[in-house]
């Protein structure tokens, strides 16, 4: 059953997290993830905004957190740690 990676991200350090995010591509691309939105247009109906919201599609739960545990993704994720502050779940669904 598909499974999606939801992140909610306020980037404090662009430069850095443009780096994450073109390692991260390759880390997310490479475990079967599908960017499904990417920064795109936000409506916060309820909580708190972030202003960079990404939505991908992995073919299964385990496949997202192969890929969130793997050393291409871990790699990736240290220009993140200190340049944004991030919520990341995954969801199953259809």
């Amino acid at each position: 059953m598909a499974a999606y990676w939801i992140a909610r991200v306020t980037v404090t350090d662009p430069d850095a997290y443009a780096e994450y995010a073109k390692r991260a591509t390759a880390a997310i691309e490479a475990h079967g993830g599908e960017f499904l939105a990417r920064a795109s247009r936000t409506v916060c109906l309820e909580g708190e905004m972030r202003a960079r919201n990404v939505l991908v599609r992995f073919p299964s739960v385990e496949d997202a957190e192969r890929c969130y545990n793997s050393a291409q993704y871990r790699e990736a994720y240290e220009f993140a740690r200190d340049a944004s502050e991030r919520d990341i779940i995954v969801v199953e669904g259809n």
